[in-house]
C-alpha cells in the first residue's frame, strides 16, 4: 500500500538547501533525486513511480524535527531519507521511532548509536577515523592539535581520535572549538595556538561554510601543509568548492568515496551526477551514500511489495549493492554499512588524489569494540585491487 492516493511510492527527503551545511546537504539531495530519477526511468518500483516529498530544514535541528513530524503526520510518508549533522539526526530519530517509520542516514558520524529504525549508510569511526589516524601517525608524526565546530559530532569524533592517537603513543596538544557559523575572528585563537604548539597534524572537525574560512586562515598564516597538514573527515569536495585552490592544496581527508575514483562504477555515477547538476557540481562521499541508499531502499521495497518500514528494514538488512565506491552491504547486527576506506590528499587543482587504499571492505563496528590501529580489517571482508 502506498502512503497516499496518488499511486506513487512517496518518500520523505530532508536535506538543507540553505544554512551553514547547505553545500554538503544539497549534494545529498541531488544524489537522492538522481537515484529516484534512475529508478523511475527504469519503470519505478512495481510499476509505480517514486515520489519525493521534499522540505528545507535550513541547517536547523528544530526545523528538522518539525518537518519530520509534518512528513509523518500530514504527508503520511513512512520512509525518510535525510540529515547531515548528528544534532539533526538526534532531533529526527525520536520522531521516526514514535511514528514507526524508517530513516536512511547517509552521513559519516561519531558512532556509539543504534536504532532499529535507522539505516546508517555513512562511515562509522572504525571505517574512517581509525585509518586516518594510522596514516597520519605513520607519515607525519604523533603531535596532534584538534579543532572542531561546537556541537556533538566534533566532540565525540575528537574523543575517538584522541584514543587512536594515544594507541599510537602520540600526544594531543590541545582541543579547540569554534561556533558552528564561525567567522575569521573565531579562528584567530586557533591560528595563535597552532603557532605556539607547532603540531605535526591538525585534525579538523570544522563543518560547513566555516571549513573554507579555516583553510583560508591557515594559508594566510603561512603554514606548510607538506609538513603540518589539516586532516579532516568533514572536508569533502563540497567544502573544497568554497575555497581557493591554494588554500585547499596539500590537505588530507578520509572517506569511502572520492569524485576522482577511476573505477567504472564511480566514473558512471560522477558523470551522471554532473550531467544533471552541472560540470562543476561537487560529488562528495555523503552524496554517494545518499545515492546508493536510495537504490538500496527501493530495491528492498520492490522485494517486499510494501513501504511498511518493518518489512523494508527486514529486506535491507544483510542486502548488498554495487555502489560507486564498491560493493556495500548492510550489517544485520547493527544496521550500518560495510564500506571501503580510502585516504586522499588535495592536489594543486584542489582535487582529491588517493594516497592510501587498503583495498578491503570494512565491517562496521560503531562502538569500536574490537578495533585497534593494527587490527581493523579482520572480518569476512572482500579484498580487491581498486
Amino acid at each position: 500500500m502506498t502512503t497516499k492516493d496518488s499511486g506513487n511510492w512517496r518518500v520523505g527527503v530532508l536535506f538543507s538547501q540553505t544554512g551553514v551545511t547547505s553545500a554538503i546537504e544539497q549534494s545529498q539531495l541531488n544524489a537522492t533525486l538522481l537515484a529516484i530519477d534512475e529508478i523511475n526511468a527504469a519503470g519505478g518500483v512495481l510499476n509505480r513511480l517514486v515520489e519525493p516529498v521534499i522540505y528545507d530544514p535550513a541547517s536547523d535541528e528544530k526545523k528538522f524535527r518539525a518537518l519530520a513530524e509534518r512528513l509523518f503526520v500530514t504527508d503520511r510518508i513512512r520512509l525518510l531519507m535525510g540529515c547531515y549533522m548528528s544534532s539533526a539526526r538526534k532531533a529526527v530519530l525520536p520522531v521516526v521511532e514514535s511514528h514507526r517509520g524508517l530513516l536512511f542516514y547517509p552521513t559519516l558520524y561519531e558512532g556509539f548509536e543504534y536504532s532499529r529504525r535507522c539505516i546508517y549508510s555513512g562511515a562509522a569511526p572504525n571505517q574512517n577515523s581509525l585509518q586516518l589516524a594510522r596514516y597520519l601517525l605513520s607519515n607525519f608524526g604523533n603531535r596532534f592539535l584538534l579543532v572542531g565546530s561546537n556541537y556533538i559530532y566534533p566532540y565525540e569524533s575528537n574523543r575517538l581520535m584522541t584514543d587512536f592517537v594515544m594507541q599510537g603513543r602520540g600526544e594531543v596538544l590541545d582541543e579547540l572549538y569554534v561556533p558552528l557559523q564561525a567567522n575569521e575572528a573565531d579562528f584567530d585563537k586557533v591560528i595563535r595556538r597552532i603557532k605556539k604548539t607547532s603540531p605535526d597534524v591538525i585534525f579538523s572537525t570544522v563543518v560547513g561554510s566555516s571549513t573554507a574560512t579555516f583553510y583560508k586562515a591557515y594559508r594566510a598564516a603561512g603554514f606548510d601543509p607538506a609538513r603540518m597538514p589539516i586532516a579532516s573527515l568533514t572536508t569533502s569536495e563540497a567544502e573544497v568548492a568554497g575555497m581557493s585552490r591554494e588554500a585547499a592544496e596539500g590537505h588530507i581527508t578520509a572517506a569511502p568515496f572520492f569524485e576522482t575514483l577511476m573505477t567504472p562504477a564511480a566514473r558512471l555515477f560522477v558523470q551522471s551526477y554532473k550531467n544533471k547538476y552541472g560540470p562543476e557540481a561537487p560529488v562528495p562521499a555523503a552524496a554517494e551514500a545518499a545515492y546508493f541508499q536510495t537504490h538500496l531502499a527501493m530495491r528492498a521495497l520492490a522485494r517486499c511489495g510494501s513501504d511498511d518500514p518493518e518489512r523494508v528494514v527486514a529486506e535491507v538488512r544483510d542486502s548488498e549493492f554495487d555502489a560507486p565506491q564498491g560493493r556495500i552491504k548492510i550489517d544485520p547486527e547493527n544496521n550500518h554499512a560495510y564500506l571501503w576506506s580510502r585516504i586522499a590528499r588535495l592536489d594543486q587543482n584542489a582535487k582529491f588524489q588517493v594516497v592510501w587504499n587498503p583495498g578491503v571492505r570494512i565491517k562496521p563496528d560503531p562502538y569500536c569494540v574490537v578495533q585497534s590501529l593494527d587490527d581493523w580489517s579482520a572480518d569476512d571482508i572482500l579484498s580487491v585491487s581498486r
